[in-house]
């Protein structure tokens, strides 16, 4: 059957304009982004595709000469090709953080204190994003708490972008979901609206403490999964295994952050758990894994290219815990990783351990 021409036309304007409605939006407002990670690519990847200019930050002067010269960061997710009209490159931190009303912070946990102490202009009349997925180690507050108390940032200016996602699968253009998180739900809403597309969908949440913490408990579970697959435990025990994980989370948080009624099977609490645990994207599961297999930790971090946020995350979540004595939340599978990572366990019997305490 031979199609009428309107009818053509009309699924072919539908189509480009679910492709390409986003690209048509204009700044309101000027946004940054803080890291030049996979994860700061990939949110660069977002913006760029909806905005007409976003200014980066880019700690190395190599980084930021391939990316003019190639379009492309020279480390991770090269298949991204930016626009660089739309980009405002430096590796100046206060150049950048002066030119955004919104500043998105995605620089692994063990080096944000570094760079943040560098900028010598207020944070507290941003709006900032914190796209961390770890603990600040010299202050073992999350990004949020630590530019609170550190930096005067008020709550009501301070949100978080987590997941369920990976930084390749964005990269790939594959369906993906982000919880936004803001006590003001207009700044999640600007932000969601910066981030979506035709393969980006967005939630909110009221919940920025909480749903920060689960993104840095979430990896603290991921090596423990990878430990779990390096020592040939299988799939039943996988199961157990992240189960009881979604309970110590809820109880973890309960205990250290507030006592809020959450919904733990939500996806940015449960679902970014599972794809941490079990995707093959996953760093702190592959760290985990060659735990799992026999590495030490200082050759498993050397080999692999990427920050196993985890790692650095566990012993600030002992530790807060720790803190709290008779009243601290049950954490046999924290404590489990620690002990390997951080008191040289061995981890099969570790393992032998924790099976006794799941159900």
């Amino acid at each position: 059957m031979v199609l009428p021409h309107f009818y053509l036309s009309i699924k072919y304007c539908k189509f480009v304009l679910i492709k390409t409605h986003n690209c048509m939006k204009t700044n309101k407002h000027k946004i940054a982004v803080l890291g030049s990670g996979s994860w700061a690519t990939a949110i660069m990847k977002m913006l760029t595709e909806n905005l007409d200019e976003v200014a980066w930050y880019v700690r190395s002067a190599y980084t930021m000469e391939h990316l003019k010269l190639h379009r492309h960061n020279p480390k991770y997710l090269q298949q991204v090709l930016f626009d660089l009209n739309k980009i405002k490159i430096s590796t100046d931190i206060n150049e950048v953080v002066a030119y955004a009303d919104t500043i998105i912070i995605a620089i692994p946990s063990a080096f944000v204190k570094a760079e943040l102490d560098q900028i010598n202009i207020p944070l507290k009349n941003k709006i900032i994003f914190s796209a961390v997925k770890g603990i600040v180690p010299e202050t073992l507050l999350i990004l949020g708490e630590h530019l609170k108390k550190y930096h005067g940032v008020p709550e009501k200016k301070l949100g978080v972008i987590a997941g369920p996602c990976h930084a390749e699968e964005v990269a790939m253009e594959r369906l993906s979901y982000l919880t936004i998180a803001a006590k003001r739900k207009s700044i999640a809403k600007q932000m969601s609206a910066d981030l979506s597309s035709w393969y980006i969908k967005t939630s909110y949440s009221k919940d920025v403490f909480g749903i920060e913490w689960a993104a840095v408990l979430k990896n603290v579970f991921a090596i423990a999964s990878g430990i779990a697959h390096g020592l040939g435990y299988g799939d039943n025990y996988q199961a157990v295994l992240i189960s009881n994980a979604i309970r110590e989370m809820k109880k973890f948080i309960k205990k250290n952050v507030d006592k809020r009624k959450r919904n733990i099977d939500n996806s940015a609490y449960l679902g970014d758990l599972l794809v941490t645990s079990y995707s093959i994207f996953s760093r702190n599961r592959t760290f985990g894994s060659m735990i799992g297999k026999g590495y030490t930790v200082r050759s498993a971090m050397a080999e692999m290219r990427m920050v196993a946020e985890g790692y650095y995350a566990v012993k600030s979540a002992y530790k807060i815990n720790l803190d709290k004595g008779d009243k601290k939340a049950n954490t046999p599978i924290i404590d489990t990783v620690y002990n390997i990572l951080y008191k040289g366990a061995n981890p099969k019997t570790e393992f032998i351990k924790l099976s006794d305490k799941l159900n």
